[in-house]
């Protein structure tokens, strides 16, 4: 049988964390989260959106538990405001789901000279999840589960000596990298995880081909360019809706079958229903993890650390 919404279990008691929740597959991954009881804390950007969403979401779900916190995952100052407020009001977090991103976008850096979407996609989220992790680690069961795409297999490990494409940027070079970044950090926290005896797992999804935002922002963040008004256009025509697009991050965060290293995607590649997918291009994996690990640690000044903090 298909998985769907209906099979999320039951989420009272349990405090979630959601980049990128004011749209697309983060605003139907806090509403779904929050109509089975969890308390949601919405990280966003562009607050005006936010609350919007917040009210979306209560049409639906009068009695959800939604909590706003200001995030701008292309800036390391904001990231590490954000982090110190959600740890200053939960010590315990159960879900974080690294969802936020920007997609095949012209040339563009963020406030801290990173490539942009480099930056955004992975950067801000190693940050916040390095940040996160104490409250993760305190909470047995929890999950971290970072959204990546099918443009992770068109992508190239990160260049330890030129991270952020100098001088060789293309809009979907970049965009591949980004996602195998999020694909080889998904990984390559569930090993670390795995390593200390921790009880957080690490997972990855990809939506496939949903119908969100995110081709809208990538036409108007390229000026127009050419494929991106290709995938915009094809997403329309033949993408899922984003209920189901979020349905893959959804039970890699709930499913209590998913275990950690797991990576969830539809069923026909780009479509379908969400189901456990195999995890191709492991030779040089271990390589690639480590360089990533290199580049991320320097470039933020933020190492991940593993060991399950004392609880005061």
């Amino acid at each position: 049988m298909s998985w769907t919404a209906a099979d999320i279990p039951d989420q009272h008691g349990r405090t979630a964390v959601v980049t990128g929740a004011n749209g697309g597959l983060g605003l139907v991954t806090a509403r779904e989260l929050a109509a089975k009881g969890a308390h949601v804390v919405m990280a966003v950007r562009n607050q005006k959106k936010a609350a919007a969403a917040v009210e979306e979401i209560r049409a639906s779900v009068p009695k959800a538990s939604l909590e706003l916190v200001a995030l701008d995952l292309s800036s390391q100052a904001s990231v590490r405001q954000a982090a110190q407020e959600i740890l200053a009001a939960h010590q315990r977090l159960d879900l974080l789901v690294n969802n936020a991103g920007v997609m095949a976008i012209g040339e563009a850096r963020t406030v801290d000279g990173f490539e942009m979407q480099f930056g955004v996609d992975h950067l801000g989220h190693w940050t916040l999840t390095a940040l996160l992790l104490p409250a993760l680690l305190r909470t047995s069961g929890s999950r971290i589960v970072t959204v990546t795409s099918t443009a992770h297999h068109m992508g190239r490990a990160v260049d330890v000596a030129d991270p952020h494409l100098n001088g060789r940027y293309g809009p979907w070079r970049a965009y591949g990298q980004a996602k195998l970044a999020n694909f080889h950090f998904g990984l390559g926290l569930q090993h670390e995880l795995a390593r200390a005896g921790a009880t957080t797992a690490s997972l990855i999804a990809h939506p496939g081909l949903s119908d969100t935002n995110l081709q809208t922002v990538s036409v108007e963040g390229s000026g127009g360019g050419a494929t991106q008004r290709f995938a915009l256009s094809m997403t329309r025509r033949t993408g899922m809706s984003a209920d189901d697009g979020a349905l893959s991050q959804l039970r890699a965060g709930t499913d209590p079958a998913a275990k950690g290293g797991e990576f969830y995607g539809p069923l026909f590649v780009n479509n379908g229903a969400p189901v456990r997918k195999p995890v191709l291009r492991r030779i040089g994996m271990d390589r690639a993890v480590a360089k990533l690990w290199e580049v991320s640690e320097r470039e933020t000044g933020i190492a991940i650390d593993v060991r399950t903090p004392t609880v005061a």
